[in-house]
């Protein structure tokens, strides 16, 4: 392929995304599924694209559509709804990755006939929902918002969660536990806690993930106030946009470098920028004139990081894609049948559990819940970080969890289709303080 095909292939890549996007309402398909089918037609069935060349560029792209995407997502969280409805998104986060490694695990080292420690790997990869999927897919639906932002937190946790798992796991394969992993471990044989044992491992993970947390939202509060005030004084200056994403590249840089969890920094990081009250007070200097009209600032970022995370998450899936061997899909088929079912079981119980602590979420909201569980870019990610670590024992795992990821796209796009169609509206009147038994049609019902 010349170069001149090269650029007309991206443009038509770009074209196709877009489509998909403004159509997956209607549709009910998401465009993930779209571009990530269009990475495998143009790799493993017509060689347009020699995926050898390009597999070394498919970790970069997919942490940096990871961060403009949960970045994009902190901006749009309002503190207020999110505090509501922080506990209920917390419990579902650990409920839901803790039961899908438990039932990962179990069903690799019986199936697969894979040892414990092997099959933990698996399991970690395995566990955690894909933001990078599920957020933009939240935007095309109709789900109320109560449910949104439970799954929002949930999902930015979950990444998180998958990291530190993976990250603690390959420590203790390799013998020499990083300086978290080592405190970890004296505490809880402090506690009584043998480092032998599977308590080990679960105990570790939590507390790891709690002092992370903690961490990060120290570090993502004082970047917040900070940048925020420094906005007014930049936001006259050409490129301020741009300025702020490479804030965001170092908010996520420094967070790894304290030992806090980098990903959910960078939610927090933009959830700060959008609540922060210094904001509302001084608003006038968060606007300026555009065309005759006042924007906002944080709009303008919200739509900027928005297109930059649009044209990396596209080019990201469709490499997925292309980098996918049909030979290793078609061996590894009915073991990701299996760990679907495991992830689907393990959903239903975790729903099940968490929903005690959820407020103003439904019957049929939860049916959603259980169907939204989409595995990818997160998943492809740390699936590449285990085969490198790890080499040849897991050559199989990039396909495996492509396999997966198909798999639980079909259960996205059956949730996206089951969600009712009428929620909108009800929001709607809800927002207008006009009860449901009020609005139009009710009677009816």
């Amino acid at each position: 392929m010349n170069l001149t095909n090269f650029f007309a292939l991206l443009g038509g890549l770009l074209v196709l995304a877009f489509v998909a996007n403004r159509l997956a309402r209607r549709t009910r398909v998401p465009d993930v599924l779209v571009v990530m089918s269009m990475g495998v037609l143009l790799g493993p069935v017509l060689h347009w694209i020699d995926a050898a060349r390009f597999s070394g560029l498919t970790h970069g792209f997919g942490t940096l559509a990871l961060i403009l995407i949960l970045f994009e997502a902190g901006l749009e969280l309002d503190i207020r709804d999110t505090l509501r409805h922080f506990p209920g998104g917390v419990v579902l986060a650990f409920l839901s990755f803790g039961l899908s490694l438990g039932g990962v695990t179990l069903f690799t080292m019986r199936a697969m006939d894979i040892p414990r420690s092997s099959a933990l790997l698996i399991g970690a990869v395995m566990a955690c929902i894909s933001s990078s999927v599920l957020l933009p897919v939240l935007q095309q639906i109709d789900l109320p918002r109560p449910m949104k932002i439970t799954l929002i937190v949930e999902a930015s946790l979950s990444d998180a969660l998958g990291v530190l798992a993976v990250g603690v796991l390959l420590d203790l394969a390799r013998g020499t536990p990083s300086t978290s992993a080592n405190n970890i471990s004296s505490l809880l044989m402090k506690l009584g806690v043998s480092a032998g044992t599977r308590g080990w491992v679960v105990g570790g993970v939590a507390a790891g993930f709690l002092v992370k947390v903690i961490i990060s939202l120290t570090f993502a509060f004082l970047a917040g106030v900070i940048w925020s005030r420094l906005l007014p004084l930049l936001s006259d200056q050409r490129f301020w946009q741009t300025l702020t994403f490479a804030a965001v590249l170092l908010v996520y840089s420094g967070s790894d470098l304290i030992g806090g969890s980098n990903l959910f920094t960078v939610i927090a990081f933009g959830a700060t920028l959008a609540n922060f009250p210094g904001k509302k007070r001084g608003a006038r200097d968060f606007a300026f004139e555009f065309a005759g009209k006042l924007v906002d600032h944080q709009q303008e970022l919200l739509t900027f990081h928005a297109e930059l995370a649009f044209l990396v998450r596209t080019f990201f899936f469709v490499l997925l894609g292309a980098i996918i061997e049909f030979k290793g899909l078609r061996r590894d088929a009915i073991y990701a049948v299996g760990i679907v079912c495991a992830l689907f079981l393990a959903r239903v119980l975790a729903v099940q559990l968490s929903r005690l602590v959820w407020r103003g979420i439904g019957p049929r909201d939860r049916e959603a819940a259980i169907l939204l569980i989409p595995r990818g870019l997160i998943t492809a990610v740390l699936a590449l970080e285990v085969v490198g670590a790890r080499g040849s024992e897991f050559e199989f795992l990039p396909s495996l969890s492509f396999a997966v990821i198909l798999l639980t796209s079909l259960l996205l796009l059956l949730g996206s289709i089951r969600v009712h169609p009428e929620t909108e509206l009800a929001e709607e009147f809800v927002e207008l303080g006009i009860s449901q038994a009020k609005a139009p049609g009710a009677a009816e019902e």
